[in-house]
C-alpha cells in the first residue's frame, strides 16, 4: 500500500512537470520564432514478486510478477518544426524558409543562433536583433581586392565562399554596416557611404555606396554613387537541431547532443529568406489545450490515488484499537 503512495506523489510530479511544460508554450505562442516542447514520461521501476517460470511438459508458463514504483519525465523534447510566416512588410525583418538559425554574436567570441528575424539598425548602421546583438555576416570589406584590376571578386558573395580562414581556423564572418559613414582603420578619413540598403532572398546585402572627392582643379565636391553589394548574411545548421539549449531571448547554444555548428550563406544547401516576414511560434494552441486537460486529468487520478491509500491505511490503524 505505501507503494501506491510514492507512485501517486511520482504521477503529482512528473504531471506538474509537463504542465510547466505546456504553460511555457501558451505564454509564447505569439512569440517569434518560438519551438514549443513537449514532455514524455517513463516508468521508474517495477518491483519483481516472482520471476517468469518456463514451460514444462506437464505444465505451460508462468509470466513475471510485478509491481511498478511510479512515473517519472523521460524527455523534455523541442519541436523544431517551422512556424507560420506572417507578413510584415518592414524591410528588416526575415522569414527562414527550410533549415538553419540566424548567427548572433555574444560579444565573447561565441555565438548563439535565432530564428527570430525581426532585425533592426543601431546608431552606427549595423544590423542588430531587438537585443542590440550584432548579426553575423560575410563583409566585402573582408575579401583582398584583385592584385591586377584592384577590384573585389564579388561572385564569392553571390555563389558561396569559405567562411573560415583555413589558417587560423577562424570565422570570417563579423557585423555587417547596412547604413551610415565609413571610415578608414585609424577612423580619421571618410572612405564613402551607405544608404538605400537592401537584402534578398539569398542574404544578398546591396547599398548605395557615395563616394566624396574635390575636384583639384575647381574645388568642387563631387559625389559618386553606385549601387554595390556589401555583403551576405550566414546561417548556421546542426546535425540535430532539437539538441540545441534555449538560452533566452530566442536564442539557442549548441550542445553535446545538437553537433557542432555548420556555418553556410543563406541558400547554399539550407534555407532562403522571405524579407518583410517574420516565423512565427509553432505552438499548436488547441493541442496545448487538450493536453492541458489530459494533464489535469493525470493529476486528479493520481491526487485520488493518494486520499484512497491513505484512507485505507487509516482503516488498518482503526482495526488495531
Amino acid at each position: 500500500m505505501m507503494r501506491s503512495l510514492f507512485s501517486a506523489v511520482s504521477g503529482l510530479k512528473s504531471h506538474q512537470t509537463a504542465m510547466d511544460v505546456i504553460g511555457n508554450n501558451i505564454s509564447n505562442v505569439n512569440t517569434t520564432g518560438f519551438k514549443s516542447s513537449r514532455t514524455l514520461f517513463q516508468d521508474i521501476y517495477s518491483q519483481t514478486l516472482s520471476a517468469a517460470a518456463a514451460p514444462t511438459d506437464n505444465s505451460g508458463g508462468v509470466n513475471p510478477m510485478q509491481i511498478g514504483l511510479g512515473t517519472q519525465v523521460a524527455s523534455i523534447g523541442m519541436n523544431m518544426t517551422q512556424g507560420t510566416t506572417q507578413t510584415t512588410s518592414y524591410p528588416l525583418d526575415f522569414a527562414i524558409n527550410g533549415e538553419g538559425f540566424f548567427v548572433i554574436d555574444n560579444g565573447d567570441g561565441t555565438y548563439s543562433y535565432t530564428r527570430n528575424g525581426a532585425f533592426t539598425l543601431d546608431a552606427e548602421g549595423y544590423l542588430v536583433t531587438a537585443n542590440g546583438d550584432y548579426v553575423m555576416a560575410i563583409d566585402i570589406e573582408d575579401f583582398t581586392p584583385d592584385a591586377t584590376t584592384g577590384l573585389i571578386d564579388y561572385s564569392d558573395i553571390e555563389n558561396g565562399a569559405d567562411l573560415f580562414d583555413n589558417a587560423t581556423n577562424s570565422p570570417l564572418f563579423g557585423k555587417v554596416k547596412l547604413q551610415g559613414e565609413v571610415y578608414d582603420t585609424d577612423g580619421t578619413t571618410l572612405l564613402y557611404t551607405l544608404s538605400e540598403y537592401a537584402i534578398d532572398k539569398n542574404g544578398v546585402i546591396s547599398a548605395t555606396k557615395t563616394v566624396t572627392t574635390t575636384d583639384p582643379v575647381s574645388g568642387q565636391t563631387i559625389k559618386t554613387s553606385t549601387v554595390v553589394k556589401i555583403g551576405r548574411l550566414v546561417l548556421a545548421t546542426f546535425n540535430n537541431s532539437a539538441g540545441l539549449e534555449k538560452v533566452g531571448q530566442s536564442y539557442y547554444r549548441e550542445s553535446n547532443n545538437s553537433g557542432d555548428p555548420n556555418y553556410k550563406f543563406v541558400g547554399d544547401n539550407c534555407g532562403s529568406l522571405t524579407p518583410g516576414s517574420l516565423e512565427m511560434s509553432n505552438v499548436d494552441l488547441a493541442n496545448e489545450l487538450t493536453n492541458m486537460i489530459i494533464m489535469q486529468r493525470g493529476f486528479q487520478a493520481n491526487s485520488r490515488v493518494i486520499t484512497t491509500s491513505d484512507s485505507m491505511l487509516e482503516e488498518l490503524v482503526n482495526l488495531k484499537r
